[in-house]
C-alpha cells in the first residue's frame, strides 16, 4: 500500500478535480449542507438498526448526525420517533451536542424546548444514588433529546436512538456497548462514533465483527483525505471567511498532518496503532486445514515458445494423470466455487476451488499451483478444471495486471458467475475479514500443507487493511518464489462462496435425459477453438 500523498501531490489532484467542482448556490454546495460522508451516515443511521463509523478527527461526523437526531425524536411515534440518548465522555461534548441539535430543530422548524439542563440520577456500583449533569432538548412530539457526560447504568432502563461518540476513549467500553444493545430488542437504534485507540480496543473489535459479517451492521468508515476530498476544507473555509484554492488545501492539510506527526496513521488515516502484526497465527490456519492434494505444474524454460499443439498436448496429459483423479472424488451433490489469483512469472497462479458442505463449512477439495505456465495454457487450465465442477456456482479472479484477460475469457465463457475483481484497499477491507472469522471458526478448511499455510501467514494489517503486503516474499518447498498466493486465492474463493448468483441446470439438446458427468460439460479435452471433442460447449452463451 502507497504511502499518504505528499503536499504537491494533493494540490495536484485538487487543482483536476475542480473540473468537475459542484455548483455553488448562496456560499453551500447545491447537493445540500451535507457532505457526503455526513449524508452516508444520516442514511446508514436510517437504514440500519446497528452503524459504527471509524473517523478522523473533527471532520463533523458527530455534528451531522445530529440532524438525525432531530428528526428522529422530533417525529411523532406513528412515523418512528424516538428519544435520543447521547453519551460522550466528557461534559463540554455533551454540551456541545445538544447545542448542534439545537441548531439543527431551527433550521428544520422542529417544535421544542430551549435547551435545559439537568440532574441525571442514577446508581453506583454500591447502590448509592449519584447525579450526573446532562442537558436535554424536548420536542412536541414527546420525545426528547438527552446528553449525558458519561455511562449511565440507566441506560439499560431506557429506549431510543443511542449515539455513543469517541467510544474508543469511554472507560469501560465494552460494558456501555453491552448496555447499548438492549434497547435494539424494542426497535432502538445504536450508533458508534470514534476515532481509534489501538487495535486491541473494543471499537476496533466491533468494526472487524461488522465487517466479518459476525455482527449484523453497517460501516462508514471517514478518514481526513475522504472528508478532504469531499469539501470539509472548502466548508472550514465557508465558515472562517477564508478563500480556498487547491493551493490553500494543499498547504493546510500538510500542516495538520505535520502536526499530527507519527500519529496520524491513527489520528487521521483511521488506521489503529499496532496494527502491522501478523493478522493469523500460525496455530489458527494449521487447525482449519485437512486432508487435501496440492498440485503443481512447472513449465520448463521456453515452454511458451513451443507449438500451440505440443503446448496444449503436454498440459492435457498433466491434467489427466494428476486433476482427473481428483476431479471424480468431488461430491457431485454439493456446491463449488472458486478463486483464481494469477501470475505469469516469478509469483505462482493459485486456482482454489472451494465445496460448501451441508453443515455450510467451506472445505477446499484441492488446490492448483502453478508456475511459468503460458497464458493460453492456464485458460485452457481453467476451463478443463471448471467445466468438471459439480453444482458450479461462483468464480473470482485477481484482474489486476495480466489476470484481466483470463478473467475476461472466463467471463466470456461463463457469463455473470464470474466476477473480475480490481484487488484494493476497500476490497480487501470488506472480504478479508469475512475469510479471517471463517479460518477462526474453522468453518474455511484449507490444505494441510506447508506452503499453503506459510502463504496464509502473510496476511498483515498494513496501515489497518488486512492484505498480503507488496514485498511480502517467501521460497516454497520447491524453491521458487511465492507472494502469499494462495492467502489471495483464499479470499477470492471464500468471497466467491458467499456470492449472489443464480443456479442453473441444463441438458444438451437430445439427450437422452441422461445427467452429465459433474453436472456440466460434455467429456473429453480441451482444444484450441475452445470446444470439446470439437463440439461447441453447450454452456456457452447461456448468460
Amino acid at each position: 500500500m502507497s504511502a499518504p500523498l505528499s503536499r504537491d501531490d494533493w494540490e495536484r489532484i485538487r487543482r483536476a478535480s475542480m473540473q468537475a467542482f459542484p455548483k455553488v448556490l448562496d456560499g453551500l454546495p447545491a447537493d445540500g449542507v451535507l457532505l457526503s460522508y455526513q449524508q452516508e451516515l444520516f442514511q446508514a443511521v436510517s437504514s440500519h438498526a446497528l452503524v459504527a463509523t471509524d473517523k478522523s478527527r473533527r471532520v463533523g461526523a458527530t455534528w451531522g448526525i445530529g440532524a438525525a437526531a432531530v428528526l428522529f425524536s422530533g417525529a411523532e411515534r406513528s412515523a418512528g420517533g424516538m428519544d435520543t440518548l447521547y453519551i460522550g465522555y466528557n461534559l463540554d461534548m455533551a454540551r456541545e451536542f445538544i447545542d448542534t441539535c439545537a441548531m439543527w430543530a431551527r433550521a428544520f422548524n422542529q417544535a421544542c424546548s430551549e435547551v435545559g439542563e439537568f440532574l441525571f440520577a442514577e446508581q453506583d456500583a454500591g447502590g448509592a444514588e449519584k447525579h450526573i449533569q446532562a442537558f436535554r432538548i424536548r420536542f412536541a412530539s414527546g420525545f426528547e433529546i438527552v446528553a449525558l457526560s458519561s455511562r449511565p447504568r440507566s441506560l439499560r432502563g431506557r429506549q431510543g436512538f443511542v449515539i455513543l461518540d469517541e467510544f474508543a476513549f469511554h472507560d469501560d467500553a465494552a460494558e456501555l456497548l453491552k448496555a447499548a444493545m438492549a434497547l435494539l430488542i424494542w426497535g432502538g437504534r445504536v450508533l458508534v462514533i470514534s476515532t481509534h485507540n489501538g487495535v486491541d480496543n473494543p471499537f476496533n473489535e466491533l468494526l472487524t465483527e461488522i465487517r466479518s459479517g459476525k455482527r449484523p451492521g453497517a460501516v462508514v468508515r471517514v478518514t481526513f483525505d475522504d472528508a478532504l476530498e469531499q469539501g470539509l476544507y472548502q466548508r472550514i473555509c465557508l465558515v472562517t471567511g477564508k478563500t480556498w484554492s487547491p493551493q490553500a488545501e494543499a498547504d493546510w492539510r500538510d500542516q495538520i498532518r505535520r502536526i499530527y506527526g507519527s500519529a496520524a496513521d491513527e489520528e487521521l488515516d483511521c488506521i489503529p496503532s499496532m496494527g502491522t502484526g501478523v493478522y493469523l497465527t500460525t496455530a489458527q490456519i494449521e487447525a482449519a486445514t485437512h486432508a487435501a492434494p496440492v498440485l503443481r505444474l512447472t513449465c520448463p524454460a521456453g515452454f511458451e515458445l513451443l507449438p500451440e499443439a505440443q503446448r496444449i498436448a503436454y498440459v492435457n496429459d498433466w491434467l489427466s494423470e494428476h486433476a482427473d483423479p481428483v476431479l471424480k472424488t468431488l461430491d457431485k451433490t454439493l456446491r463449488h466455487s472458486y478463486g483464481f489469483d494469477f501470475a505469469r512469472s516469478g509469483d505462482l497462479s493459485v486456482f482454489l476451488p472451494v465445496a460448501q458442505g451441508q453443515d455450510l463449512v467451506r472445505r477446499v477439495p484441492f488446490s492448483i499451483e502453478l508456475r511459468n505456465v503460458p497464458f493460453k495454457q492456464q485458460e485452457q487450465l481453467l476451463y478443463y478444471v471448471v467445466d468438471r465442477l459439480p453444482r458450479f456456482h461462483a468464480g473470482k479472479h485477481d484482474a489486476r495486471g495480466n489476470g484481466q484477460y483470463l478473467a475476461e475469457v472466463a467471463q466470456q465463457k461463463y457469463g455473470q458467475r464470474i466476477e473480475a475483481v480490481m484487488l484494493s484497499q476497500s476490497w480487501y477491507l470488506d472480504n478479508t475479514p469475512k475469510l479471517k472469522t471463517r479460518i477462526e471458526e474453522q468453518t474455511f478448511l484449507l490444505p494441510a500443507d506447508a506452503d499453503v499455510v506459510s502463504d496464509v501467514r502473510q496476511l498483515r494489517l498494513v496501515r489497518g487493511i488486512p492484505m498480503v503486503p507488496d514485498k511480502a516474499t517467501t521460497r516454497g518447498a520447491d524453491g521458487g518464489q511465492r507472494h502469499g498466493d494462495t492467502a489471495i486465492a483464499a479470499v477470492l474463493a471464500n468471497a466467491a462462496s458467499e456470492a449472489d448468483v443464480t443456479e442453473y441446470d441444463y441438458r444438451p439438446a437430445g439427450s437422452a435425459g441422461a445427467a452429465l458427468p459433474g453436472g456440466s460439460g460434455t467429456g473429453g479435452f480441451w482444444r484450441p477453438d475452445h470446444s470439446r471433442d470439437g463440439r461447441e460447449n453447450d454452456r456457452e452463451g447461456l448468460l
